[in-house]
């Protein structure tokens, strides 16, 4: 228990320290948290990015200087134990949106002027006193609409500014019981083992009746929106998607741990499919895509009821033959 408070103690240290840091000064308020050779792993157009120098010049500078007065507004925060690693490795996860406003442009993508919402997720391994790697994703084609220059074609759900848990109790900075992380990691690992392949022979509504409150809430990408109950869920999302893919892969994590009530994984990539029947309004092909992918989930009881859910689809596109970004804004990250 010491061991994951001081792991999060280390990164709301690298919060403070970064959040307080004007553009030009991000590397240097990071440079005492992460090793030295840290890696980060980031959706399109970024990539992976080694060392605090690479990442302060590359991300953190530029966006601070277009969402000026930048503010965490942070929903989600917990640690825990990897079990994809045995429970060997520490992490510590973060989830809300970064606000700003925003005064110039990012990545080719039209200031407003206006409040802006970066939603985001950061997986942060922590060893020998130092952040190792983090994995940071966030929902860049939402920022592009929040700008009025919509990416994708309609959704088959809703994209808002989205919310923290419906119970308000999502920033686990105090230690938690045990057995409650061990009862979220089983509640997540039941739907991973059973339903994650698509292959329990139940109904779709019958088979996630199995696993999630029928009042679930899935908080889903920009491109496919959020959905609300099992059956709007398996009606706006779920059943389009599966029927849209084959040759899914098995599914693959770097991370997956919990503490409390809430818990969540990643993978690069979490698995592979093609998607023969289009998916999101586009047409199918024959070339499989990666789905990058963190999910974070809050428990209540025995079953999930809230599931937000990030998903590299800029990356996935362009393995498609699509550069929504450079299309729709005219950036090039090769430039």
């Amino acid at each position: 228990m010491t061991k994951l408070q001081a792991a999060k103690d280390l990164v709301r240290g690298s919060h403070v320290a970064l959040d307080g840091a004007s553009p030009g000064a991000s590397a240097e308020s990071l440079a005492p948290f992460l090793a030295p050779d840290h890696l980060w792993r980031a959706y399109h157009p970024f990539g992976e990015l080694t060392g605090a120098a690479a990442l302060g010049r590359v991300f953190w500078d530029p966006l601070k200087s277009a969402l000026t007065r930048i503010q965490r507004r942070e929903d989600i925060f917990f640690a825990g134990l990897n079990q994809m690693d045995g429970f060997e490795s520490t992490w510590v996860v973060s989830m809300g949106h970064l606000m700003g406003l925003f005064d110039q442009p990012w990545l080719g993508i039209r200031p407003t002027g206006k409040m802006a919402f970066l939603r985001y997720c950061a997986f942060y391994r922590v060893e020998g006193g130092r952040i190792a790697e983090t994995a940071m994703y966030f929902d860049i084609p939402h920022l592009m609409t929040q700008a009025g220059q919509c990416p994708f074609p309609n959704q088959t759900a809703a994209h808002l500014v989205q919310p923290g848990p419906i119970t308000h109790d999502g920033l686990l900075y105090a230690a938690q019981p045990e057995a409650e992380g061990q009862a979220t990691l089983a509640a997540i690992n039941a739907m991973i083992t059973d339903l994650g392949q698509w292959k329990s022979g139940l109904p779709l509504q019958e088979e996630l009746a199995r696993t999630w409150h029928d009042d679930m809430i899935w908080w889903g990408p920009e491109g496919v929106g959020a959905t609300y109950t099992i059956e709007r869920y398996a009606r706006q999302h779920s059943g389009p998607f599966r029927a849209g893919f084959g040759n899914r892969s098995k599914t693959t994590h770097i991370a997956r741990l919990a503490e409390g009530h809430y818990g969540g994984f990643f993978g690069w990539p979490n698995f592979t499919a093609v998607p023969t029947g289009g998916f999101m309004g586009l047409p199918g092909s024959d070339t499989p895509g990666e789905f990058r992918v963190i999910d974070i989930y809050r428990r209540a009881g025995n079953k999930l009821a809230e599931n937000w859910v990030f998903i590299d689809l800029l990356h996935f596109w362009k393995m498609q033959g699509r550069d929504f970004l450079k299309e729709t804004t005219g950036y090039d990250h090769a430039d």
